[in-house]
């Protein structure tokens, strides 16, 4: 009981994807419902429990509502580009999948299967949730404020929690920040 209550914090060796990186493993995926799906992680920040269960009358627009998510909520809702969006409507109309029905009618081992795939056209060992990992990280050093990373993009209730997601900043990378503050 005692080791459990004073466990030593693994450390979190998440990989951070570039934003490079995701848009050609996007490109390259040929599959439009898998295509569809990595968007949804990647550029929503979604969960792929969350895009599993999707409906077409969950949709409004560029909004989609999730029932009964993680958080324990009744529903949060999900703000996505407008490419992408336009990309849902379009897979959605050319399937003619009914407003009650799932839009991707998959098991979670075959998505998370689809994402493995789409990660070895680039040689990269990917799982689903480095792709809301990467939606926030991307969102984040970009200049969105870490408020609107964590309550909007990723529905997170805590900062604390948000923060644990984005990852460490190459020295590199803080150069780069420092010089554009300060120009």
């Amino acid at each position: 009981m005692l080791r459990k209550l004073f466990r030593v914090p693994r450390p979190n060796h998440w990989k951070i994807l570039d934003k490079e990186v995701v848009d050609e493993m996007i490109f390259r995926t040929e599959n439009p419902r898998n295509r569809v799906m990595l968007e949804l992680m990647a550029r929503g920040g979604m969960r792929i429990g969350e895009v599993l269960k999707l409906r077409p009358k969950d949709i409004e627009d560029r909004k989609i509502l999730i029932n009964d998510p993680k958080s324990g909520k009744e529903a949060e809702v999900v703000f996505i580009p407008l490419k992408v969006a336009d990309r849902l409507k379009e897979y959605i109309g050319s399937k003619g999948i009914g407003a009650y029905e799932r839009i991707f009618p998959i098991t979670y081992p075959a998505a998370r299967t689809a994402v493995k795939k789409a990660g070895k056209l680039l040689g990269i060992d990917l799982k689903p949730h480095d792709l809301r990992r990467h939606a926030a990280t991307y969102a984040s050093r970009s200049g969105t404020p870490i408020e609107i990373v964590s309550k909007v993009i990723l529905r997170h209730a805590n900062l604390s929690t948000t923060q644990r997601y984005l990852g460490k900043i190459s020295d590199l990378e803080a150069m780069k920040w420092i010089d554009n503050l300060h120009g």
